[in-house]
């Protein structure tokens, strides 16, 4: 199945979004991490041309956070 890696990104992304619905800390923490969990998986599936430009992305977007940090 070609697109196994956007069903396990999708589900991760929603439990990621239902976690942060939730008022219990014990349930936000264990659906948060079973997203995560989900959202890695699902990118250790995605093909490497894919991955490569997402790798880039996330890199710009969290260096300056990065930079910030040292800053402080």
């Amino acid at each position: 199945m070609p697109l196994t890696h956007l069903i396990f990104l999708v589900v991760g992304i929603g439990l990621v979004w239902i976690s942060l619905k939730f008022k219990d800390d014990v349930y936000r923490l264990a659906t948060a991490i079973s997203g995560a969990i989900f959202i890695v998986w699902g990118f250790a599936l995605t093909p490497l041309q894919f991955q490569l430009p997402i790798e880039a992305l996330v890199l710009i977007l969290v260096f300056p956070l990065c930079l910030r940090c040292l800053r402080e």
